[in-house]
């Protein structure tokens, strides 16, 4: 057997205890929280307190960086390309579900190259109408689109957008057809409603509750399975169509090597930080209702979401613009 030299044998040894001693508990340096979206809406500021959280309890740095651009696509892909250490993050919204099936020619895998880690909050969306429409009900509203035959206007925040989505899922749910006018953005939508320029849309509880409480809007029903304690008169669009759901979600991922240990601490952190009263005013302020799921429910949730959304974008034929 060849003997190796007491000095490299030494050497080794020494290296190897040196790099022991320099190993690090996780967090030991700046943490990043990219948000694949401009400041502002509902995402970014969720992302903010997460952040604040973050270093309350951890004892360091949370940056938080807006990386806006191709539906989310570029946030996204840089953090599916990020080393896998736990230290950049992403903080996503349920368009990232759909984003499987809309972006078929991206240059990485959103399921394979991210590994979910917990769902932070879960906003229902509002079947809302202009109040001239001849439709006080849900069941009112299907029958005269279906006598409308494709006459009826629907607004939403752009192509492959939520409010697009769950516009298609109803379409197709329910038979009946309409004419689809995306905008830019969920703004431009429900002032387009509220103009009288269309007939109906979906939107989001910060968005629509204003305008349904002052008479702009008319509500008719809601995406979530149960309904929604802001407006909880409106019946869920499950009632009539067993296993309708549609909702805007918000959630952390990682790139998809991370060690599970880490992977695990972040999620319970997140669970810590969502039980805050900060935290979950800031949510129902916003019409949000708090969600902290273990990262094997969260991945569970995520492929049911992909699942939904492709079943949907295939049937319409939806392309990302």
């Amino acid at each position: 057997m060849r003997r190796v030299p007491f000095q490299m044998a030494a050497g080794f040894a020494a290296l190897c205890i040196s790099c022991a001693a320099t190993a690090q508990p996780y967090p030991s340096k700046t943490i990043r929280i990219i948000v694949p979206v401009q400041p502002g809406g509902g995402l970014d500021p969720q992302a903010r307190l997460l952040g604040k959280k973050f270093q309350d309890s951890m004892g360091q740095s949370v940056v938080i960086e807006n990386r806006p651009g191709a539906g989310s696509m570029i946030g996204t892909e840089q953090v599916a390309r990020s080393p896998a250490d736990g230290y950049t993050l992403l903080c996503a919204a349920a368009s990232l579900a759909s984003g499987v099936s809309l972006y078929r020619k991206l240059s990485f895998d959103l399921q394979k190259d991210l590994m979910p880690v917990s769902q932070l909050s879960s906003n229902a969306q509002f079947l809302i109408v202009h109040p001239s429409l001849p439709a006080t009900s849900l069941k009112e509203f299907i029958a005269l689109a279906r006598k409308q035959a494709g006459k009826l206007n629907a607004a939403s925040g752009g192509t492959g957008t939520a409010n697009h989505l769950v516009l298609e899922m109803f379409k197709q749910r329910a038979g009946f057809l309409a004419t689809h006018v995306p905008y830019k953005g969920s703004g431009p939508a429900t002032i387009a409603l509220m103009s009288g320029e269309v007939d109906f849309s979906f939107a989001g509880a910060i968005t629509m509750i204003p305008h349904l409480r002052s008479g702009k809007v008319r509500g008719l029903a809601v995406t979530s399975p149960t309904p929604s304690r802001l407006a909880p008169g409106l019946p869920p669009l499950a009632s009539l169509y067993p296993g309708f759901e549609s909702v805007n979600w918000y959630g952390i991922f990682t790139p998809a090597a991370t060690p599970v240990a880490i992977v695990n601490k972040l999620s319970t952190e997140i669970a810590a930080a969502i039980k805050s009263p900060e935290m979950r005013d800031f949510m129902m302020k916003e019409g949000a209702d708090p969600v902290a799921s273990t990262p094997q429910e969260f991945a569970a949730y995520f492929r049911s979401e992909v699942e939904r959304y492709a079943v949907v974008i295939r049937t319409a034929n939806i392309r990302a613009e």
